[in-house]
């Protein structure tokens, strides 16, 4: 009876000492860090995946070796993992990588439409950009995309708000534009209820229009509402806009780099020299303070406004101050 009881009490220090020996290599494994590099490491998480396969796919890239501890880890704190793509940073410890895995906190990329640019540069950006999934044709020269018809729109110049966009790997050319699209919407609505009494725009399309030439005439904020001021005049007097822009967009992939003359007297559609009122489409995305300064020209007398070599413009109330700035512009070349 007693080597029974001396053999019973061998096996539970015996098992006590496993036990305890068990619980500090699972205690040790929670707090150590993966082998991540010190930059970081991008990891996809597939739809359905489970947690084993994640422990197999991480000890393959040399992260961690799978063992026990990553079982008993798992069983203990159970999750649910969000497909995506993760960002795991040195440092990180078995816990760590697992709620990261479960937060569904994927790794996000920007794009940045910039103010100003056309239809086609914005179709280049997409276009060369790697990270997104190329649904749409947007390579140079490639027709308008057929998809616009299923957002209502006929020519594509001026309907996509320019800003830096979000998206998750996954993420389509096609998502891009369907999102640059609704904002610019929203933009647009909130331009035309909020505009002015008497402005001389008949249609929120209008004011898109304007607001496009207003972006392609200055990147200054506070030239922005004295060039809408000058337009809004000269369109309530039935004077040309006369504005080089418009006359640049016309002219098309033959533009150098420079206009003559010529250019100025040759009748296109956007010949805002030849021809009365606003060109049929916008020539460029306008951003947000582009489209508030056409819902809000500034009050005024000014009629011309050239660049004044400084990196903005000389505003004048007649053609002889006006032919004055010019001239000092030249000198000042």
């Amino acid at each position: 009876m007693k080597k029974l009881l001396l053999l019973l009490l061998f096996l539970s220090l015996l098992l006590a000492v496993v036990a305890w020996q068990g619980w500090t290599r699972y205690d040790t494994f929670l707090h150590s860090s993966l082998a991540i590099p010190a930059g970081g490491a991008v990891f996809q998480v597939e739809p359905g995946t489970t947690g084993s396969e994640i422990v197999k796919q991480l000890g393959a890239k040399g992260f961690t070796r799978p063992g026990w501890q990553w079982r008993l880890l798992m069983r203990l704190e159970p999750h649910v993992y969000q497909a995506g793509e993760y960002r795991l940073t040195q440092g990180s410890s078995p816990r760590d990588v697992l709620n990261l895995l479960s937060s569904g906190q994927v790794l996000q990329y920007r794009i940045t439409l910039v103010e100003g640019w056309t239809f086609k540069q914005f179709a280049a950006a997409l276009a060369s950009n790697p990270d997104l999934v190329h649904e749409l044709d947007l390579e140079p020269g490639a027709p308008w995309p057929a998809f616009l018809s299923d957002l209502d729109i006929e020519h594509p110049e001026g309907w996509f708000l320019p800003e830096t966009y979000q998206f998750t790997r996954g993420d389509s050319d096609r998502d891009i534009l369907v999102r640059a699209h609704r904002t610019m919407k929203n933009a647009l609505e909130e331009a035309w209820n909020s505009r002015i009494e008497d402005l001389p725009l008949d249609s929120p399309y209008e004011l898109l229009i304007l607001a496009s030439i207003i972006e392609k005439e200055t990147s200054l904020d506070d030239e922005r509402q004295q060039i809408a001021g000058v337009f809004a005049r000269r369109l309530n007097m039935g004077m040309r806009l006369q504005t080089d822009p418009t006359v640049i967009y016309g002219i098309g992939e033959s533009y150098d780099g420079n206009i003559r003359r010529r250019d100025l007297q040759t009748d296109t559609p956007y010949n805002t020299y030849t021809r009365h009122g606003l060109p049929p489409t916008p020539i460029a995305m306008p951003g947000k303070a582009s489209l508030m300064a056409a819902a809000h020209p500034a009050e005024g007398e000014t009629l011309y406004f050239v660049a004044d070599g400084k990196g903005g413009h000389t505003f004048s109330t007649n053609l002889e101050a006006h032919q004055q700035a010019v001239k000092k512009l030249i000198e000042r070349k």
